[in-house]
């Protein structure tokens, strides 16, 4: 076993005497690291990792053994109930086959890992960045988009978590796109400072979820003042030392220190990059080849293939997702292929290499471990070639003693570079058993420069094993009844006209789904339940309270007759001349009918109507848009809604969208919401910005057609359903829907001079969104110590949405608001919640959810939030 200990020193012992750097934290940290300086302007310092497989060869038994030991972990922190419902995501390139061996010890986990290579036809279902990197963008690109859609907990796994920033980037894209309530971070080594350790605690807090960390080991990497410039000064000495003694022999090097060579001219890298076998159409895998290849030197070093039978359809690893399916059919096809490598191997060969390519390493890792478990008296060790650059200096005190660098040979988006294999040149194997995937089996692998030419300058015998690229084909969508529901409507279903609106809607009328707010809230508390799976009582009015509406409707019909006619004339500018308007229910409702009847009022278009559901956590109903896009252009679709928050459902349409699109493979939907009101500055299209009182949000489904919160339970909504809701036919006494419609649409005469004004000069200035919103959300969440923003409700229809269906704790009301308040202040009055003077508030109230006792009130997943 090749240990961070080389002859009693320490591989790390060269960097920390002249940098002055120190590794301080358990006994076995230093038998799992060594040090070495990075080519890399933006740290100094690399931790190399004995047990990973990455830049020190190791016994494949130990480095799978690690992952695994790691995977058994989670699984006993999680459970087995939860860990069946886990997904293991793996970081690229260096822990890619360490996720995977994580994910085999959790048990039915499936895998995914990020990539740097662009697939062509897989959608992106996410990406992020790692800051320290030389190469930082990641994406994510699973076969089946609903890889990431569960609610199960995701097991994040990379193989130092150092600064955190990684992680923390990861999970802040991921929980925008797929929020859930639990993450696991798994890791080698936990290297955090003292200033970062906390900041995973507190980043849990923010987005309301849980966060466990696992490790083998913990310590800390202590850096004087000034390291980088001391390392990069280090770097810049010794390379051009190296350069000197290169260039003072014409032979290649054959002792343990490799030369430097300058990478290819542009212009000759770009040509040579060029693939004579293009990847195989989507639902194919690219063949590996069994002969000559057509880009074989034929004065170069000699060459073993050997075709491992690789199994058609088996991806060659996570890239597009691995399943536990996957796994099974990897384990009963591993002993074949493996006796064909130790077929391969010469008789007299006693230590060999099993080099894995990059993002490549769980599939050489396998192989390699089964072949150290059937080759009798052969040492085997497993590693891999990597992107990273990295000083190599041949002292036992240094953990990286050789570097190999070859040209690029997979075509990388990024165009061509250097690559490198790490600890080969010198190391004594007979053989060296080199693997890689069909799309990195090009002339550039073969070229004279290439990869195979530099391991033959050290191994008396190179064998090549390709491993078919895989490439996903197009899901199978599931069954579904070939013709939807025609939509809802009035008066069988809703108070409002039958022209005016159609609800792709089931109707839930006689399921009784109501409880009270306090037993509703623990209901999600303690069953982990979604708020969409039941409805709060609806509020009823008091007297007083219908005053202060109908004063508020009679103030403000105007001002909304004037905002809803310039979204209108924004809408039919820049998305369609003759667009369908589609509400998100229920708010989004009066708004729509509203849109429509200036559509009618002012250009004589009778606008197709429909409202739709939207469930945060959740996302848009699919079933629903499969309905427009069989009955509509989706590029003419303009999605609805009241006003905006924080921008919650904003970013919720925009992944519920793009994941639609993966699903099904219909595409034109543009998420993008028009609005009435956008104060928190999340939308381009809108008719105002400014915070005031649309009376619409005073009352429940009263003012919205008597139709209550759409609900989304499995018991009622099958996967061929719309989402339900319930038409309250009892409440019709008390219904005004139709009286505030008419209030509003009875000023557009007078307001078509304010509208046209107002439409011109929304036209012509920036409407780009600053989520300003969103910032003064997270500022108040902190002032206040609140340290949720879910728990925050910015905006005058927030705030009363928060006093008619949660637990208040008290409302934020900007100084010298006026008759806009009078609702919240009497509704207020009413729940004894106290209104706190702001005088400096970007909204014109706030209010915010009780952040003590009310433990059930749902997060960004719809879910109950930890406090």
């Amino acid at each position: 076993m090749n240990k961070a200990v080389n002859d009693g020193v320490w591989s790390g012992s060269w960097v920390a005497e002249r940098l002055g750097v120190r590794l301080e934290g358990d006994d076995e940290l230093t038998g799992m690291l060594g040090l070495a300086l990075r080519r890399n302007p933006k740290r100094a310092h690399l931790l190399v990792s004995n047990v990973l497989g990455k830049h020190v060869p190791q016994s494949p038994s130990v480095v799978y053994g690690a992952g695994f030991a790691l995977g058994r972990r989670v699984r006993e922190l999680l459970g087995a109930q939860e860990a069946a419902r886990a997904v293991v995501l793996g970081y690229a390139e260096t822990a890619t086959g360490l996720g995977h061996s994580v994910a085999d010890g959790v048990g039915l986990a499936p895998y995914l890992h990020s990539t740097r290579r662009p697939v062509a036809g897989v959608a992106r279902a996410g990406g992020f960045e790692e800051s320290h990197s030389h190469a930082t963008s990641h994406l994510l690109l699973p076969e089946d988009p609903a890889l990431l859609v569960g609610d199960g907990p995701l097991v994040l796994v990379d193989d130092e978590f150092s600064t955190g920033n990684t992680v923390l980037n990861t999970v802040r894209d991921l929980h925008e796109r797929y929020p859930r309530r639990r993450y696991v971070v798994v890791a080698l080594v936990d290297m955090r400072s003292a200033a970062d350790a906390g900041r995973l605690e507190e980043f849990a807090r923010e987005i309301g979820a849980r966060v466990d960390l696992v490790t083998a080991a913990s310590g800390t990497v202590r850096l004087p003042e000034g390291v980088l410039e001391k390392g990069q000064e280090l770097v810049a000495r010794y390379e051009a030392e190296s350069a000197a003694e290169g260039s003072s022999s014409s032979a290649a090097p054959s002792g343990p220190v490799a030369q430097f060579p300058a990478p290819p001219s542009s212009g000759a890298a770009a040509e040579a990059g060029q693939d004579d076998n293009p990847p195989g159409a989507r639902g194919t895998a690219r063949p590996a080849p069994t002969g000559p290849h057509p880009g074989d030197d034929p004065t170069g070093p000699c060459i073993t293939r050997i075709d491992l039978h690789w199994p058609p359809g088996l991806p060659d690893g996570g890239r597009h997702g691995f399943t536990p399916a996957h796994r099974t059919h990897l384990e009963d096809a591993l002993p074949a292929m493996t006796a064909r490598l130790a077929e391969a191997l010469p008789k007299s060969a006693r230590r060999v290499l099993v080099l894995g390519f990059e993002e490549l390493m769980y599939a050489p890792l396998r192989l390699a471990r089964e072949l150290e478990q059937v080759a009798g008296g052969v040492e085997v060790r497993y590693s891999t070639t990597t992107r990273s650059p990295v000083l190599a200096v041949d002292d036992p005190g240094y953990a990286i003693r050789t570097r190999l660098v070859f040209p690029a040979h997979d075509t990388p988006a990024d165009g061509p570079g250097e690559r490198y294999a790490y600890n080969v040149a010198g190391a004594g194997f007979d053989a060296v058993i080199a693997v890689v995937d069909s799309v990195a089996d090009t002339p550039e692998l073969h070229a004279p420069d290439g990869l195979l030419a530099r391991l033959s300058a050290h191994a008396p015998q190179v064998l090549l094993a390709v491993v078919p690229s895989y490439v996903p084909g197009p899901l199978a969508l599931p069954e579904r009844h070939p013709m939807l529901p025609e939509p809802l409507r009035g008066p069988a279903f809703s108070s409002y006209a039958p022209e005016e609106v159609g609800w792709l809607l089931q109707d839930l009328s006689d399921v009784t789904l109501e409880a009270p707010t306090e037993e509703r809230e623990e209901a999600i508390q303690s069953g982990g339940a979604h708020y969409a799976e039941s409805l709060p009582v609806e509020y009823q009015p008091s007297e007083q309270y219908q005053e202060l509406f109908q004063a508020a409707l009679a103030e403000s019909a105007a001002r909304l007759a004037q905002a809803a006619g310039a979204v209108t004339e924004i809408v039919l500018a820049e998305r369609s001349p003759r667009p369908v308007l589609v509400s998100l229910a229920r708010a989004g409702t009066p708004v729509g009918v509203l849109m429509r009847r200036w559509a009618q009022f002012r250009h004589g278009l009778e606008l197709p109507h429909y409202a739709v559901s939207i469930v945060r956590g959740r996302g848009i109903d699919a079933n629903a848009l499969r309905w427009l896009a069989a009955h509509h252009d989706p590029r003419d679709v303009v999605f609805v809604d009241g006003w905006t928050g924080k921008g919650a459902i904003t970013r919720e349409l925009t992944a519920a969208i793009r994941e639609f699109e993966a699903s099904d493979d219909i595409t034109g939907f543009d998420p993008e919401i028009a609005v009435l009101a956008d104060p928190g500055s999340c939308v381009r299209t809108y008719g105002t910005r400014e915070d005031y009182l649309i009376p619409s949000a005073c009352l429940n489904s009263t003012v919205s057609g008597l139709i209550s919160r759409t609900v989304l339970r499995a018991d009622l909504v099958g996967p061929n359903d719309y989402h339900g809701a319930k038409f309250y036919r009892e409440l019709a006494g008390a219904d005004v829907s139709v009286a505030f419609l008419d209030a509003v649409s009875a000023r557009f005469a007078e307001v078509m001079d304010a509208v046209d004004a107002t439409a011109k000069e929304l036209l012509s200035g920036d409407r780009e969104p600053t989520w300003e919103g969103w910032a003064a959300v997270e500022r108040i969440s902190e002032e206040y110590g609140i340290h949720d923003v879910n728990l925050v409700k910015p905006g005058v229809g927030e705030t009363t949405r928060v006093l008619l269906r949660r637990v208040p704790w008290k409302i934020l009301a900007r100084a010298g608001a006026g008759a806009d308040l009078d609702h919240v202040r009497l509704l207020a009055e009413q729940r004894g919640v106290p209104v706190e003077e702001v005088a400096e508030l970007p909204y014109t109230c706030v209010g915010l959810i009780h952040p003590k006792y009310t433990r059930g009130a749902t997060g960004a997943d719809g879910r109950a939030v930890n406090l």
